[in-house]
């Protein structure tokens, strides 16, 4: 057996206790953390103005504190970027994750508190580890280094006290002096801002060296893989890293890159891990390798609540704890954490499929996205973006849906939209660009994933025949009434069901 595994298990048996405490006894542990992080924030301002200091319970907490998504906490958090203290959380905020924007700005800032990197981020990193040297206890995961790819964003300075970045930034940033000795490459080269610039540096420092694992979005990886084949003229990535036998994913669905990883990762030695993360908070993590369910997280200094998705949007909707969830219901995450956010609305959604333990899957959005590749641009993004397309090309818009287009074995990914044109523009190529180019103003993920078509190339516009919409409508039964065109998907369902009807 080897020695550093067995290492790992005997440090970590107490969390392994901790961890299936929280397994046996998932509400008592949810009470416990909402009361301790409500007792940390007794004397912000939040907690003096919804009397956090009388707190006892699940129910007070609940009837004090309404439910809030990004643009209800907007005013908090530009103070809090100012520098102000004791607002939601206790002292002064000093880093913000950047994440993807909302229909009110171009860019979302999620305030990121000590505890929430050490209680609950760092702590989730740990975790992982833990879980796989359990799950694998012949592994050699440890003799060798985890790849680290980095954000899209360096650490950059909002004013001389704050400074943002994607989540990954920050965490890289502020580890811990060994983790570099795990970790390659080297923190300067991760926190690159140039994308293209990185893959030729990571490439260059890591060939060499013994990756055992690396962990992140995959599509990004997918890229990265790429470029590293290519530059060393091999064939698959085992012959360049021969002791690669983990990738600990999360951020977008693996289900469409499943596939392509195995041709490029042959074998029956790597293994993959689903984690769910987010700006906001670590959630969830794969712990049976034969289920794709993560395991619901307990204790990370964070208090889950849920709405069913179908009433998320009606503002009346009860919010209900963990005692009440049941298995197959598609529910709306909501989430109080120590970093600040109280009963916030993430805009996600999970479905359980287990109650004893917690297990659950990720369904989606709150609203139709496409997130395929990290770029997670929303309906608002779309009909702005189609709106100034349409003004430039003087072209008339009856209906639209759009989806991914996945990345293959040789190609990157985009985005396909399909358009019934009440007025065909003059100039469908101007269109194409002025669509594109909207989107990059608007949303900075999906600027950041088209950046010198690294990860995304141009969209592709297919204009269909009047009636197309509606034919495919009838084919279902929904034409007319309340019926709506999906706008977006994250899948290519809705686009492969129209083509029967192009």
């Amino acid at each position: 057996m080897p020695i550093l595994p067995s290492v790992v298990r005997r440090v970590n048996a107490r969390r392994l206790s901790q961890i299936e405490h929280f397994r046996k006894n998932p509400v008592e542990t949810q009470e416990k953390v909402l009361l301790e992080i409500v007792k940390t924030a007794v004397s912000t301002e939040w907690g003096k103005k919804y009397g956090f200091s009388s707190v006892s319970s699940v129910e007070d907490f609940q009837s004090r504190v309404p439910v809030r998504n990004y643009e209800d906490y907007l005013p908090s958090i530009d103070r809090l970027i100012k520098g102000e203290k004791d607002i939601t959380w206790p002292g002064e905020i000093r880093w913000f994750a950047k994440s993807s924007g909302t229909t009110s700005a171009k860019s979302k800032y999620i305030p990121v508190s000590r505890e929430s990197l050490w209680d609950c981020h760092y702590k989730a990193a740990k975790d992982i580890l833990t879980i796989y040297a359990v799950n694998y206890p012949d592994t050699k995961l440890f003799s060798g280094k985890a790849l680290t790819l980095g954000g899209s964003n360096k650490i950059n300075q909002l004013n001389r006290k704050s400074v943002y970045g994607d989540l990954s930034a920050l965490l890289i940033w502020n580890a811990p002096f060994y983790a570099e000795l795990v970790r390659t490459p080297s923190q300067k080269i991760a926190l690159i801002e140039d994308f293209e610039e990185k893959l030729d540096l990571i490439t260059k420092a890591t060939v060499g060296q013994n990756v055992t694992s690396f962990s992140g979005v995959p599509s990004w990886y997918l890229t990265l893989i790429k470029y590293v084949l290519e530059y060393t003229g091999k064939q698959n990535l085992l012959e360049v890293w021969p002791n690669l036998e983990a990738f600990f994913h999360g951020g977008i669905s693996f289900t469409p890159y499943r596939e392509i990883y195995r041709k490029l990762i042959p074998g029956d030695q790597m293994h993959y891990m689903e984690t769910y993360n987010a700006s906001e908070g670590f959630f969830g993590i794969q712990d049976v390798p034969s289920m794709p369910d993560m395991l619901l997280m307990l204790d990370y200094g964070i208090f889950y609540e849920f709405i069913p998705a179908d009433e998320s949007s009606t503002g009346t909707a009860r919010a209900v704890p963990l005692s009440e969830v049941q298995r197959g219901v598609n529910y709306a995450l909501v989430i109080s954490t120590n970093g600040g956010l109280w009963r916030y609305m993430i805009g996600d959604t999970i479905v359980f499929t287990s109650t004893f333990p917690f297990r659950f899957r990720i369904s989606g959005r709150t609203k139709h996205y496409i997130n395929a590749f990290g770029e997670e641009v929303i309906v608002d993004n779309a009909d702005k973006a189609l709106e100034a397309a349409c003004r430039a090309t003087g072209a008339v818009i009856n209906e639209y849906t759009a989806g991914p287009v996945y990345m293959g074995e040789t190609s990157r990914g985009s985005h396909e939209w399909i358009i019934e044109f009440e007025k065909e523009p003059g100039d469908i190529q101007q269109f194409i660009d002025v669509l594109d180019t909207k989107l990059k103003s608007i949303n900075s993920d999906y600027e950041a994933k088209r950046h010198k078509d690294i990860n995304l190339v141009r969209p592709v516009v297919r204009p269909v025949p009047a009636g197309t919409f509606n034919s495919w409508l009838r084919s279902k039964n929904k034409l007319g009434g309340q019926n709506k065109i999906p706008r977006l998907s994250n899948s290519r369902e809705f686009i492969e069901e129209l083509y029967n009807f192009i």
